[in-house]
């Protein structure tokens, strides 16, 4: 409970921060009234949540640069946020800070048809630059299954993927350029208009850096020419080892589909009723396999995914006659998400990335966890490069149940990493994974981590406290281990 001296002091500390920011911004765009900041108590991971201080809604590149420059002055943590889609905690607010939105920031710049590229703003739509390039026959590859919803900005903060990755690559593969604003105001461009840019590669390390690094104000995307065709393969499995070592399979015999997706039988039943895909519902798994490019690549691709499926023990395969059958196929697994909640009160996505070969044996020991910890587990990933998303269902309702959903997911992430994979594939650690990253990185590694964020923000103020833990939390998280009696990881900090 916050005692009478601690309050007025936030609340001093509250004024002069609305103060200082509405002396750089318009009245419009500073929200400090608890009604108009609960929206922004979150991101896409509801079950943590914080009440903003302050959130700003800065309108151009230079409102953007006043309000880190007040920020810094005043020593006061920002928060930097996109759409709000994210779903690991990276743009929960922190306590006595300000959140600094960059939906208003919101225009597509440029799009120039004979370069192939797109300058746009940190708040355009994933899926609207796609649709401003139709006209030329261009599109943007990375296609999370927000991109109706999430931002391009939240994309390059987490660096986003979707089911087209396997082929077209995550969002640093398709990124140029970013313009951005260090915490001192600085305006710094990293990357290049060409294939490539002179001096240290400082694009890759901003890009999936969940704001910690500095804000984006601007953005330029790599578009690609639209497939003269596309299929898919839905191919049904009685067993979630044939169907892991299915995909495998397919990867082994040289083809890259444009989308390798897998769902299990929890996940296809939970998804059709919501929006009749036509998935296979008695089959244990089921392989989504796109093959796209000219009608003769697509018609030999087809013909040897085919082959490679039947000889993998696929039970059934149809292979989409139309696009609209195309994209009927893929809304399921774009819906699995929405879907889980016409089945349970609450869900916890997870995301873990695994080696491919290794794909079964984790399926396996989920299903073993879902008997640990009592709880249903749907599972849905993008097989092709091992990104797993597991849905873990639960009632916050009742007792205890949320934090064995937790537990539960964190005993995924461990499995994860002792089959060689990692604690996160595109949703970023956030808050989070933050303790999972104990599992996976040494005291030694964390601290360069850490050095890399202080060559971009000496102060600590962007988004402190997300994504890299310190040897205290990773000691509290080795207690909780041992009390949960896993083994896995025995060399964990015991203090």
């Amino acid at each position: 409970m916050t005692s009478p001296v601690d309050a007025s002091f936030s609340v001093a500390r509250k004024n002069k921060v609305v103060a200082a920011l509405l002396r750089v911004l318009p009245a419009r765009c500073v929200l400090f009234d608890e009604e108009q900041t609960r929206p922004y108590e979150c991101d896409g991971l509801a079950a943590y949540r914080q009440l903003p201080m302050v959130v700003v809604l800065p309108e151009n590149e230079a409102q953007v640069v006043a309000v880190l420059c007040a920020c810094r002055s005043l020593g006061v943590p920002i928060v930097p946020r996109g759409a709000g889609t994210g779903l690991s905690g990276g743009a929960m607010p922190i306590v006595d800070g300000v959140v600094l939105s960059t939906a208003r920031l919101n225009n597509i710049v440029s799009l120039d048809a004979y370069s192939r590229t797109a300058v746009v703003q940190p708040g355009v739509r994933n899926l609207a630059i796609s649709e401003a390039a139709a006209v030329h026959n261009l599109y943007y590859a990375p296609d999370p299954s927000s991109q109706i919803a999430c931002s391009i900005g939240g994309n390059v903060a987490e660096n986003s993927g979707g089911v087209h990755c396997l082929k077209y690559g995550l969002t640093v593969h398709n990124v140029l350029r970013v313009r951005m604003v260090t915490i001192d105001g600085d305006v710094v461009e990293l990357g290049h208009g060409a294939l490539d840019a002179p001096g240290l590669d400082l694009l890759a390390v901003f890009i999936g850096s969940e704001g910690m690094l500095g804000v984006v104000t601007e953005v330029t995307v790599k578009l690609i020419p639209k497939p003269q065709l596309a299929q898919v393969i839905m191919a049904s499995f009685d067993d979630v080892v044939k169907g892991g070592n299915a995909v495998a399979n397919v990867i082994a015999a040289g083809i890259i589909p444009a989308g390798l997706e897998m769902m299990d039988k929890t996940s296809s039943r939970m998804v059709e009723p919501f929006v009749h895909a036509g998935y296979d519902t008695d089959a244990e798994a089921i392989l989504l396999c796109e093959s796209d490019g000219t009608t003769e690549e697509v018609a030999e691709e087809i013909a040897r995914m085919r082959a490679v499926l039947n000889a993998s023990g696929a039970t059934a395969i149809t292979v989409s006659t139309s696009e609209a059958e195309r994209l009927r196929f893929w809304s399921g697994r774009k819906n699995a998400f929405p879907a889980a909640g016409r089945i349970s009160p609450d869900y916890y996505c997870m995301d873990g990335t695994i080696p491919r070969k290794r794909l079964a044996e984790v399926l396996i020991g989920i299903e073993q966890m879902e008997q640990k910890y009592g709880l249903r587990c749907a599972n849905v990933f993008h097989a092709g490069d091992g990104n797993l998303h597991p849905l873990i269902m639960f009632d916050a309702n009742i007792a205890d149940e949320f934090h064995r959903a937790e537990l539960f997911g964190a005993e995924i992430l461990e499995l994860c990493v002792e089959v060689g994979g990692t604690i996160t594939g595109e949703h970023g650690v956030g808050i989070e994974k933050i303790n999972s990253m104990c599992v996976q990185f040494s005291p030694e590694e964390r601290e360069i981590f850490f050095q890399v964020k202080r060559a971009f923000d000496t102060a600590f103020l962007l988004n402190p406290d997300k994504a890299i833990p310190t040897l205290h939390r990773c000691a509290e998280y080795g207690r909780v281990h041992i009390q949960r009696g896993l083994t896995r990881f025995p060399d964990l900090p015991r203090f």
